[in-house]
């Protein structure tokens, strides 16, 4: 069955409701108004009854302009979207045009959010989690095996607030923003308890920490993990990032587009990376010297985890204030200096610099968190990345994020295949 678009007009002088032309716009109402606003739409008052009405053609020429930009730039080996969330240049990153790391130094993970989301802050920014979802997603973990991963514990906590919410597929953006400000408390309530809890309506970053470490925090310590988790937000196009694009394309409700980015997280290429650098890290502090774990990295043929990154030439960004924090930690310390044992003893052979992933490691081990502890960070924090995208897709053409396969099979027509011959008797 072919993927389901709108049909375009059928007479280029019919006059096209605001409904009919948002459908073939693929976007909502509000935006059609913003498109006349613009000077993009010419609009008319329709005779007898109430609402505007639009020149099919004039609508038809922007579905097709919209179409052609959405692909400008791309090329059959590259995917590229349009967006105005994150902007990554010459070894920075920025958060609608602010530099994302001044934006975390001095901004709590919640404000981030709400800066990427509307582009405005909103100081003391909270999100509160309804007892409904809480209550479901709670429900839903403590049903899991023993040993499942923090990742299977936030996607089942996803699909079960999912279920509580019966305004999941109102789109608006009203309605999504709901969504995010009640499912990322929810999430960060679907570990493990390992310390005293906190009350629902404190920051993420609070919340969060009763379930990565039995430490009882400082506020120093705690503005640490506000800032990896304002660090994290987004990067871009990440693997993760673009699943949830895609089903946001589809009109996956954002519960659901959020699942499909968790579903890509757990990979050692993705959201995983951190365990193997905790790991690492705590191998060196053991031994002492970073070489001979370096060594046995290589000589098994891994990658060193925590260094190096395809989009920058040297420290990542998010690596670089990271560890400008920890500076301030004297617990820290250690860590720190392990970290830069690896580094130093890989930059004789190699330009690798350090990676979010390796500061994100010399946090997890300074307080004693288990290795996935990074995982749980980075997906919390991720997922109101996701949400924005899922709102920047949500106003684009239906089903555009849908590539064309090359087949390179066998041609056809090919015979029917024959099942296999019974063994001779």
């Amino acid at each position: 069955m072919r993927d389901q678009e709108p049909a375009p007009a059928q007479r280029a002088d019919r006059r096209l409701s605001t409904q009919e032309t948002a459908e073939l716009l693929g976007v909502k109402p509000e935006t059609v108004y913003a498109y006349v606003s613009r000077g993009l739409l010419t609009s008319r008052r329709a005779h007898g009854r109430r609402g505007s009405t639009f020149d099919a053609a004039e609508v038809e020429a922007l579905a097709r302009r919209n179409r052609r930009e959405s692909m400008a730039g791309s090329s059959p080996d590259e995917l590229s979207v349009r967006t105005r969330i994150t902007l990554i240049d010459a070894d920075r990153y920025f958060f609608r045009g602010v530099d994302a790391a001044e934006l975390a130094a001095r901004h709590s993970y919640e404000e981030v959010a709400e800066w990427l989301w509307t582009g405005a802050l909103r100081p003391g920014a909270r999100f509160v989690a309804p007892k409904e979802a809480l209550a479901a997603a709670r429900r839903a973990v403590n049903g899991l095996p023993e040993h499942s991963s923090p990742v299977d514990r936030l996607r089942v906590a996803a699909v079960a607030a999912a279920t509580s919410d019966p305004m999941r597929y109102d789109l608006s953006a009203q309605s999504v923003l709901g969504a995010a400000r009640s499912l990322i408390p929810t999430l960060a309530a679907a570990q493990p308890l390992q310390s005293p809890t906190y009350a629902d309506g404190e920051p993420i970053a609070r919340r969060l920490w009763g379930r990565l470490s039995y430490q009882e925090p400082d506020e120093a310590s705690l503005r640490v993990l506000d800032m990896a988790l304002a660090l994290l937000v987004d990067h871009d196009l990440a693997a993760s990032t673009l699943a949830v694009r895609v089903a946001a394309s589809a009109r996956a409700h954002p519960y659901a587009a959020v699942s499909a980015g968790l579903g890509v997280l757990e990979s050692p290429l993705h959201g995983a990376a951190s365990g193997l650098a905790h790991r690492m890290l705590l191998e060196v502090l053991d031994r002492g010297n970073a070489g001979p774990v370096v060594a046995d990295e290589l000589r098994a043929g891994r990658r060193v985890p925590g260094l190096g990154h395809r989009l920058y030439t040297s420290e990542d960004p998010r690596a670089r204030a990271l560890f400008a924090a920890l500076e301030d930690l004297p617990a820290a310390h250690p860590a720190l200096a392990a970290a830069r044992d690896i580094v130093a003893t890989t930059a004789r052979h190699t330009d690798l610099h350090a990676n979010v992933d390796l500061a994100l490691a010399a946090f997890t081990v300074t307080y004693g968190m288990p290795p996935e502890a990074g995982e749980t960070i980075f997906a919390v924090a991720r997922t109101a990345g996701w949400i924005a995208h899922a709102l920047e897709e949500y106003e684009e053409r239906p089903l555009r994020m849908r590539p064309t396969g090359h087949y390179v099979g066998a041609r056809p027509p090919q015979p029917l295949p024959e099942p296999p011959g019974r063994p001779e008797e």
